[in-house]
C-alpha cells in the first residue's frame, strides 16, 4: 500500500510539535484546489500524519471527495463556525487511517451573511481550534473559491497558506491578488501567517502555455513554488465520483504519484520550519 510507495524522506521527518494549521487557498475555483487538500491530507496519513481536514466550502466538495454521505454530516463546519459546536462534535473518521474530516453542507453559504453582524468575525474559526484539543500533526483548511469572510476566518487561524494554481493564461494575476489579502491579514489579524508554498496544477506537458506559466510563476516566487507538478490526469478527475482520494483510487497513476511527492516537499518544509 502507500506507505511502501511513498518517499523515504516522508518516512524520517519529524513531526511538528503541535498541529501545524495550512489553509489551502485559491479565490478562483476550478484550480484543483479540494483535489490538492485531500490527496495531500491522505498522503501524508499514509506516512502516519494525524491529519484533519476541515471543509470550509460551502460546496462540500472534500466531503464528497472522501466518501462522507450528507446524512453523516449532522454537525458541520458551519455548526461550528456559528452555533459554538466544538470540533470534536464535528470530526468524522474517514475511510483512510488517521485521517478525520469536519464535513461542510449548504448551510455554510449563509455564513458570510450572518458572520458580518458578530464580534470578532475574523476569528470565529482560530478561537474554535483553539478551544479544541488537537491530537493531531496537521489541520488542513480547505478554503471556498472566493476571499470573503469565510477564507479571511481560515487565513486568520492558519499557520500558513499552501495555494494551488492551475497552469493557464491569468494565474499570476489571481496569484498577486491573493499575495496582497495574505499580506493584510499578516499586518492585521495573524502576524505569524506565511505562504507554504505555491503548487502548481493541471500541468499539461502537450501544451506549451502550461510551461510558460510555470516558467513565469518560479521566476516571480522562486523557491516558495514546490518542485512537483500536479499533471492533468483523468483518473484524478474520476476518483471524487467513487468517494475516494485519488490516491486510493489509483495509486499508481501520474496524479496519485504527484501527489505522494508533493506530501514529501510540504513534509520537509513543515520539518525545517519545527527545527
Amino acid at each position: 500500500m502507500l506507505p511502501a510507495e511513498a518517499p523515504q524522506d516522508l518516512l524520517t521527518s519529524e513531526p511538528p510539535h503541535r498541529a501545524r494549521i495550512l489553509a489551502v487557498v485559491n479565490q478562483k475555483g476550478g484550480v484543483g484546489k479540494t483535489t490538492t487538500a485531500i490527496n495531500l491530507a491522505t498522503a501524508m496519513a499514509a506516512v502516519q500524519k494525524r491529519v484533519l481536514i476541515i471543509d470550509f466550502d460551502p460546496q462540500g466538495n472534500a466531503s464528497t471527495g472522501l466518501g462522507i454521505a450528507r446524512q453523516q454530516r449532522s454537525v458541520t463546519s458551519y455548526e461550528v463556525l456559528l452555533a459554538d459546536r466544538s470540533i470534536a462534535e464535528a470530526t468524522i473518521a474517514t475511510q483512510v487511517p488517521h485521517l478525520y474530516i469536519v464535513p461542510a453542507s449548504v448551510d455554510l453559504s449563509g455564513a458570510e451573511v450572518e458572520l458580518v453582524e458578530l464580534q470578532r468575525r475574523e476569528y470565529r474559526l482560530r478561537d474554535a481550534l483553539a478551544r479544541a484539543e488537537l491530537n493531531y500533526d496537521y489541520v488542513l483548511i480547505d478554503c471556498p473559491p472566493s476571499l470573503g469572510l469565510l477564507t479571511l476566518n481560515a487565513l486568520v487561524a492558519a499557520d500558513s497558506v499552501l495555494v494551488p494554481l492551475q497552469c493557464e493564461f491569468y494565474a499570476l494575476e489571481g496569484l498577486s491578488h491573493l499575495i496582497r489579502t495574505i499580506e493584510r491579514v499578516k499586518r492585521h489579524l495573524n502576524p505569524a501567517l506565511e505562504i507554504q508554498g505555491v503548487v502548481l496544477t493541471m500541468f499539461d506537458k502537450r501544451n506549451n502555455l502550461s510551461d510558460l506559466v510555470a516558467a513565469d510563476v518560479r521566476d516571480h516566487l522562486g523557491t516558495k513554488v514546490y518542485d512537483t507538478v500536479i499533471p492533468r490526469n483523468v483518473r484524478v478527475s474520476e476518483a471524487p465520483s467513487h468517494g475516494k482520494p485519488v490516491l486510493l483510487y489509483d495509486l499508481r497513476c501520474p496524479g496519485a504519484q504527484a501527489y505522494v511527492h508533493l506530501a514529501g516537499e510540504v513534509l520537509r518544509r513543515e520539518h525545517r520550519l519545527s527545527a
